[in-house]
């Protein structure tokens, strides 16, 4: 029986946690809750014994692995272009904030200052996984407070990376003592050396290996994975943890042109075994010792769910941003990250940290994912309870431009993003000097189209401010290209109380959700499969037999292509 007992244990893991994560979705929240209170349903039970609980050993670093590897590939730095001081100010000084704040509570608690640190330094961050995911399940991931979470966790992470570099740096630098003399000189060549290697794979070695492997998707899916744990193997041998390695093995393929297709090859992989990571972590609550650190959970707690927003609020604020927009990006940070829960791990496994102070950053964790989880799903219904406290940090700048020559416009149509296929209609609607409005998020975007002459506001059209300001009802046809299903049915719930008498045509993204649309009172919704496949008939029908149509029409669609915004051209 103890040779199948990694066997028993697994099944016991994955059963509790699908069991879990089946209750979990019933109330919208993310599934790393239900791993999380897993792990603590395990401990708390003592189903397993600590000393045999041998899948705990090592399949979790390998989906701390994959959780840094797929972080990696996800950074994009485009996104801190358009929006990057107040992402840039927001994250920064949240982070600065955070850690001083948990450092004085743990100190004032009776905390040594090295653990202090630890746990100021957890206390810092939000989780990317439960943000980045509840951003997908909602849609809303092109929003407007969507692109602020998003530039704000990768600053986040970006720093969180760096802490965790600063913790799990060796003690000697290719033996020659430089460590032990210059250590931050040292740090910063052997975290420059690492970085610059993968820059230089990635551009001269990476993309001809994946091209020639990439006509077979298993052997993309087998490169991939070796190309992770060949670069973690590169990073220990430099000094560094897992983590740095797996990180900056994404860093490398983060631009690659199979970077999606990879993401869509290990994402199960990876899903697995960031189940067991989490899983994992929330064992470490060890509920013999909860009532010593009661205070530290309590008031960490209640930083992360309630200051930290505030935080955000007063910062966003200060740059001129919305109140709605100011509300949503909040609400989505005010959560533990798993980048705490790693650091304190380093800790433990250091000797620095002792099990209390990890025990109590997870309970943290969980209990304020789960609060957060909760407050997200319900934005909507507490923001318009919060509205007016929420406007106190409301101020006027230059984040929210709004072009006052659309008021006044009747009969006209309003576009609701610019972008890829509302660029088109943009320009069929100049051609044939239709009036029109277009609202977008992007501040790219709005700057060209200002440059045009063209009425553009900048806002999220899931502010009920914006809907209030376009006086929908004086236009003739509103256009929606945005696949967010809640903002979406907002607008068109919205237009019909109001008896609005434009028409409302609407995108959706699957025939659930037109379905939906058109019982909200939708005139017509557009499904880009459905819309896709007329098009393709439609072109059958017009050159049928003849396909000299067809014939050297890639250069045409790949000049299309290569246009970032087909709206300005």
């Amino acid at each position: 029986m103890a040779s199948n007992s990694l066997f028993i244990q697994l099944a016991i893991v994955l059963g509790l946690s699908s069991a879990l994560g089946f209750i979990v979705r019933i109330f919208k929240f993310p599934l790393v809750v239900a791993y999380l209170v897993a792990g603590v349903v395990l401990s708390l039970f003592q189903i397993f014994n600590s000393s045999t609980f041998q899948f705990a050993t090592f399949l979790p670093d390998i989906g701390v692995a994959f959780v840094l590897f797929f972080i990696g590939m996800e950074l994009d730095l485009k996104e801190l272009k358009s929006l990057g001081k107040p992402i840039a100010a927001a994250s920064l000084g949240q982070i600065l904030f955070a850690f001083l704040t948990g450092f004085l509570i743990s100190t004032f608690l009776g905390y040594s200052q090295t653990i202090s640190f630890y746990l100021g330094a957890g206390l810092s961050f939000s989780s990317t996984i439960v943000v980045v995911k509840m951003l997908l399940e909602k849609k809303d991931l092109g929003s407007l407070y969507g692109k602020l979470s998003i530039g704000i966790l990768l600053v986040e992470d970006l720093v969180a990376i760096m802490v965790l570099m600063a913790m799990t740096v060796s003690t000697s630098f290719a033996n020659t003592g430089l460590q032990s003399s210059l250590p931050l000189v040292a740090l910063v060549l052997k975290g420059i050396l690492l970085f610059v290697l993968a820059v230089i794979l990635s551009h001269y070695v990476l993309t001809k290996i994946f091209n020639a492997v990439a006509k077979s998707a298993e052997l993309l899916f087998l490169t991939a994975l070796a190309w992770c744990f060949i670069y973690i193997v590169l990073a220990q041998a430099m000094g560094f943890s897992v983590v740095i390695g797996a990180f900056l093995a994404g860093i490398a393929l983060a631009n690659s042109p199979f970077h999606y297709e990879i993401q869509g090859k290990v994402k199960p992989l990876r899903d697995f075994f960031v189940t067991l990571f989490f899983v994992y972590l929330g064992s470490q609550v060890m509920f013999s010792n909860v009532s010593e650190v009661l205070p530290i959970i309590i008031l960490f707690t209640l930083y992360a769910i309630v200051l930290k927003p505030l935080i955000f609020l007063l910062i966003l604020g200060s740059f001129g941003f919305r109140k709605h927009t100011m509300f949503q990006t909040a609400i989505n940070l005010s959560q533990v990250s798993e980048f705490s829960l790693i650091i304190m791990v380093v800790g433990v496994r250091l000797g620095i940290v002792p099990q209390s102070a990890l025990t109590a950053m997870a309970l943290v964790g969980v209990i304020s994912i789960i609060f957060s989880s909760i407050m997200i799903s319900y934005s909507r219904q507490i923001y318009e309870k919060m509205s007016g406290f929420v406007g106190f940090f409301e101020h006027s700048g230059v984040a929210k431009p709004v072009d006052k020559k659309v008021v006044g416009l009747e009969d006209h149509v309003v576009l609701i993003g610019a972008k890829w296929m509302g660029g088109e209609i943009v320009k069929y609607l100049k051609r044939e000097g239709i009036p029109f409005l277009v609202v977008d998020i992007d501040p790219d975007v709005v700057k060209k189209l200002v440059g045009e002459r063209v009425h553009v506001l900048f806002g999220d059209i899931g502010d009920p401010e914006v809907l209030e300001f376009l006086d929908l009802h004086t236009a003739k046809l509103i256009i929606s290209t945005t696949d967010s299903s809640d903002d979406n049915l907002v607008l068109v719930t919205e237009l019909r109380r109001k008896n609005a008498k434009a028409a409302i045509v609407i995108r959706a993204s699957d025939t659930t959700e037109a379905e939906e649309l058109y019982k909200a009172g939708a005139d017509y919704v557009i499904l880009p499969d459905v819309v896709s496949g007329d098009f393709v008939t439609q072109m059958l029908r017009s050159h049928w037999p003849n396909m000299d149509f067809f014939k050297d029409r890639s250069k045409v669609e790949i000049n299309k292509l290569s246009r970032k915004h087909t709206t300005f051209n």
